[in-house]
């Protein structure tokens, strides 16, 4: 069996080859095959990492393979790994083939040792850079291999500048950094029991080796829980040729963007540092400068870069985020990649590129998501009404985020626990913040810019973002920030600002956001007197969501229980409602009269109390029904667990017990108290609900059924177009059906022919049961329409109360990789449904034209939408405020589905 390839070098892969290189190594690989000037190197492919996680050691052949693809690297570029004169230096990185940002690890400047950095200083010229570059090499293997905490480093830095009287490290001189890397050098040795390494090719197998073990360090497993990358998918490492940045005032490295990131705006947008290591940008040690600035600082290498980038994204076609390094002038490109935008620039941007004609607008709607549009949903900050502001600073991720300050990880992660939002100040995240950024509803940084790693995670996560506030005096030892003459201490309230970078003492309040308001009065109601920027976004959106409703085939509904949520649910595109709850309409003054239903002695108590109820509900209908004239309205008749309607036991036995030590017994409550006790269940949300209800409490079904029916006759009398569907819950026997729709049909049959004019009801069932989606082929005998309601299938299906569970162990499992994520906000495709599956082609095999839908508030979930598509519902339906998103979903959903039927 020939042994597997392990080792690419970058002339020999592409980006197609993510699966193998990671994205990293794809994209080297794609760079170097345009003739792009890249720093030769080679890959070593997820699947060696994979080997060596699952035999806790690397394949056999692995370092002979390196070893091949090292020498021709050293061939092609006539240097010596860690050679004694002018040697060759290395970085390696890692690469996932989805992006991970800060995530994994990086060492840089593999190869220097106490000779070589002489070579070095002979080569390059500069003993500075030579011993700044190893001082680096060992600050980063001691951490990243050696697994050193990275503040004894920092601490030794800091030190050594403030003994020099400086704040900056390129202020050190060469006899500062001399020292320096003895220091290093002492740490590594009192920290790890051992001496820095001195031989290149062990520094290179350890730091291959540590890249691989940060594919499964906490952080990297936080960020794949979170955005939902598999665990098993390993990381490639990436071994390249060094160039330097920090070799003087004509050389620096940046990070750009070949669009705004953050707003979408056209024109390339990046950070740039002089006489640095591209580390050094992301970690926002040091405040940068713009691309503008580096034209004024060397207009050829600028020159070079606009090209190279308006190359890489005509070839992406797409926003590609690119890492660069001027080394004494000469333009190197050390990575590239489709960029992370925030959500307002995915839309403008999507929109942008059609109208350039790099892509269609079904690509385009590919481009976007669901998340993103509710993110652009999301309220935003008043600007009219009083606030302090502290400082303007880069808004880096938008959206409007209100919190009690706290400084560091571990406090944002336990306050938000206790149900505290948070904004965590940081002079800098890292990754090991990655948790509390999690946590916190938003993040504030004093250093770095909109490629810092603040920016970065926080773009990628949606979380409201201000990075690179320099006014702020970020304390963390003492838990306060000064600004100015303001003290700002851990638990005090700030308000910060995504979109315009501004932050604000105290609690701000919010407005709704403009997309809102589009979605809700119109495009011309909503660009009027917006900001340029606000305008483009909204016609961005407008024309996204337009495209999806006529690509989609999913219908979008509404799950509205009142007047109020159907107005707004029809103006946010709703076709209707999958759902109204009608329990509702028994709370307040009504349920005294629900009570005396299920309470009741005598036939005559129980009609009186229906009798009363009548009237209300067929005026609770007529209004629904006026608000959603023309469309399909489907109505749940009773389903709520029988103790929702009874008194409190508790608090009656009390009342009782009481009266009955003062000696005042009350002949009701003692009545009242034997009914509720006979009535009394362990486990509610399995007994006595839904068609059980309507079968044991005579009249209660029928009272409802007659409130729809004379409301519908009511709307056609009034000129209206009344759609009304009945819907019986919790059925598992197609019996249960049976005797519900039999009552139905006759009670619809009595009023049509009383008023003498056609009355149709359709009735159907929700399958929220495992039998009845296993039954489904009987039930659809009876039923109309399914309705799957998502919530009790779940629930049901994996033995859970939810309310009970999610608090209890929901954690645990997310943490031990159970669930990647809740069953209640993503569907459970491979249990939940398998039985929609069953119950879909079980039910049509049965009834052809049985219409289906989903009412849970899966309904409105994006990776949901698109698996009720490939099952084949009619529709879904959902809170009117994820309406729009289920319309841009289903359109997705379409596409997806066509594309994977020409494949």
């Amino acid at each position: 069996m020939a042994a597997s390839s392990y080792v690419f070098d970058f002339s020999q892969g592409s980006r197609d080859m993510k699966d193998l290189l990671g994205g990293k190594g794809a994209n080297l690989a794609e760079m170097t095959n345009l003739g792009l000037p890249v720093p030769p190197g080679f890959t070593i492919t997820t699947e060696a990492c994979r080997a060596y996680l699952a035999n806790g050691k690397e394949p056999a052949d692995l370092r002979v393979q390196v070893t091949r693809a090292l020498r021709h690297l050293e061939d092609k570029v006539d240097r010596r790994l860690g050679d004694r004169h002018d040697p060759l230096l290395v970085s390696v990185r890692s690469g996932g083939k989805f992006s991970m940002p800060g995530m994994m690890d990086t060492v840089l400047n593999i190869g220097l040792n106490d000779a070589s950095v002489i070579g070095l200083a002979e080569a390059s010229g500069s003993d500075r850079f030579a011993w700044d570059s190893y001082r680096r090499l060992i600050q980063m293997f001691g951490k990243t291999v050696l697994g050193i905490e990275g503040d004894q480093f920092s601490a030794a830095l800091d030190e050594a500048k403030a003994a020099k009287g400086v704040t900056s490290d390129v202020d050190l001189d060469v006899d500062d950094l001399v020292a320096l890397v003895a220091r290093f050098k002492e740490i590594v040795r009192e920290e790890s029991g051992q001496d820095f390494p001195q031989h290149p090719r062990e520094q290179l197998d350890l730091a291959i080796r540590a890249v691989f073990d940060s594919w499964n360090t906490d952080r990297a497993r936080v960020y794949r829980r979170r955005e939902r990358i598999p665990h098993d998918l390993g990381t490639a490492v990436n071994v390249c040729t060094m160039v330097f940045g920090n070799l003087g005032e004509t050389s620096g490295t940046g990070v750009a963007f070949t669009r705004d990131p953050s707003t979408g705006e056209p024109g390339a947008y990046g950070d740039y540092l002089v006489n640095a290591q591209g580390e050094d940008v992301v970690a926002g040690i040091r405040n940068t400068l713009s691309l503008d600035d580096l034209k004024a600082l060397d207009p050829a290498a600028h020159t070079e870069l606009m090209g190279v980038m308006r190359r890489l994204e005509t070839h992406y076609r797409d926003l590609c985020d690119i890492e660069f390094t001027i080394e004494r002038g000469k333009l190197w490109m050390l990575q590239t990649r489709v960029g992370k935008r925030t959500a307002a620039a995915a839309f403008r941007i999507a929109t942008q590129l059609v109208d350039e004609r790099l892509i269609t607008e079904d690509e385009a709607l590919e481009r976007v998501t669901g998340a993103q549009l509710a993110q652009l949903m999301f309220p935003q900050f008043d600007s009219h009404s009083p606030r302090r502001m502290l400082t303007r600073a880069m808004a880096a991720s938008p959206g409007a985020a209100v919190g009690k300050v706290v400084f560091d990880s571990e406090t944002a992660v336990a306050w938000a626990a206790r149900g505290e939002d948070v904004i965590l100040v940081r002079r800098e995240t890292n990754p090991d913040d990655l948790e509390g950024m999690i946590a916190a509803a938003g993040i504030l940084t004093s250093r770095g810019g909109k490629t810092s790693h603040a920016a970065v995670v926080a773009r990628g996560m949606g979380k409201t973002c201000v990075c690179g506030a320099e006014e702020l005096d970020v304390d963390v030892a003492a838990k306060l920030v000064r600004v100015d003459s303001t003290t700002i201490r851990e638990g005090d309230t700030v308000s910060i600002d995504g979109s315009t970078g501004e932050v604000f003492l105290g609690d701000v309040p919010v407005r709704p956001s403009p997309v809102v308001t589009y979605l809700e009065h119109g495009l011309d109601q909503a660009v009027a007197g917006a900001d340029e920027e606000t305008a483009a976004l909204i016609r961005a959106v407008d024309r996204l969501l337009a495209h999806a409703d006529e690509t989609r085939r999913l219908r979008v509904r509404a799950n509205a229980d009142t007047p109020d949520d159907a107005v707004r649910a029809r103006k946010l595109g709703a076709e209707g409602i999958g759902l109204t709850r009608t329990e509702h309409m028994f709370l307040g003054d009504r349920r005294v009269l629900i009570e005396r239903v299920i309470l009741a002695d005598t036939a005559e108590e129980r009609d009186a109390a229906l009798g009363a109820l009548l009237p209300m509900q067929r005026q609770d209908f007529y209004e629904i029904l006026e608000a959603m004239d023309g469309l399909p309205v489907t109505i749940r008749l009773l389903d709520p667990p029988l103790h929702e309607f009874l008194p409190d036991y508790t608090e009656l036995s009390v009342r009782v017990a009481v009266a009955e030590v003062q000696g005042k017994p009350d002949a009701q409550d003692l009545a009242l108290l034997a009914a509720v006790e006979r009535l009394h269940e362990t486990n509610p949300m399995l007994g006595l609900r839904g068609v059980r209800l309507g079968l044991v409490v005579p009249g209660l079904f029928a009272l409802q059924v007659r409130a729809i029916a004379e409301a519908a006759m009511a709307r056609i009398k009034d000129g209206g177009d009344p759609k009304v569907e009945i819907m019986v819950p919790l059925v598992g026997s197609v019996m249960e059906l049976h005797l519900i729709a039999d009552e139905t049909d006759g009670i619809v049959h009595e009023i049509s022919r009383r008023e003498g004019i056609p009355l149709q009801i359709p009735v159907g069932t929700m399958i929220e049961l495992p039998r009845a989606a296993l039954t489904a082929h009987r039930i659809a005998d009876v039923a109309e329409f399914f309705s799957f309601g998502t919530n009790d299938l779940t629930q049901t299906t994996w033995g859970f109360s939810r309310d009970d569970v999610e608090a209890e162990f929901f954690a645990a499992y997310l943490d031990k990789g159970v669930f990647t994520v809740s069953p209640f906000e993503s569907l459970d495709v491979d249990g939940v449904g398998r039985l929609v599956q069953i119950a879909v082609e079980e039910g049509r095999a049965t009834r052809p034209d049985l219409k289906l839908g989903v009412c849970g508030e899966h309904g409105g979930d994006p990776e949901s939408v698109h698996f009720f598509h490939k099952v084949g519902l009619d529709y879904v339906s959902c809170s009117p405020f994820r309406v729009p998103v289920a319309r841009l979903e289903a359109g997705r959903a379409a596409l997806e589905a066509s594309a994977s039927e020409t494949r």
